[in-house]
């Protein structure tokens, strides 16, 4: 059984067993095989010309042409400066205050470590959570213990 397979190479016919361009000594299969080198420094794909070897010309193009900088690189990453008078750390990615919304380094991130001027003090999480517990627990006159609306006694720590 004989159906005909047309060659995506030079266009001719052919059955199963010689459609394949080695079996028919095809004549255009160079223009399918095309394997682009990319340089492993900047990942720009690099032209060769048939009978080129690849190593040699991405060798050529690291020598002369290639635009990888690491140091340019390194620039872009690292692009967050901490908002600290002084500081010339950089981060990769914002790190904001959420009293003041300066952007800061993670070792000035928290308000008492870059003197935040947010509000009129600033406060930590733990001393926030603090003021918070303490304004919701109703207190009697001596402070010392709380009174529940259940009517049941409490003692503040």
């Amino acid at each position: 059984d004989f159906l005909p397979l047309k060659c995506d190479a030079c266009g001719e016919l052919f059955c199963k067993d010689h459609i394949r361009s080695d079996d028919h000594k095809c004549g255009s299969a160079y223009k399918k095989n095309v394997q682009v080198p990319v340089c492993p420094l900047c990942n720009a794909p690099i032209p060769i010309q048939k009978g080129e070897i690849p190593d040699v010309v991405v060798g050529a193009h690291m020598d002369k042409d290639c635009k990888y900088n690491p140091a340019q690189q390194k620039q872009r990453i690292f692009t967050n400066k901490c908002s600290k008078p002084g500081c010339k750390r950089k981060e990769m990615m914002k790190v904001v205050c959420e009293q003041c919304g300066g952007n800061f380094c993670i070792k000035h991130r928290h308000p008492l470590d870059h003197n935040c001027t947010g509000s009129s003090h600033p406060i930590s999480k733990a001393g926030y959570a603090a003021l918070l517990r303490a304004s919701q627990t109703p207190f009697d006159s001596t402070g010392a213990i709380g009174v529940p609306s259940n009517g049941s006694q409490q003692h503040n720590r």
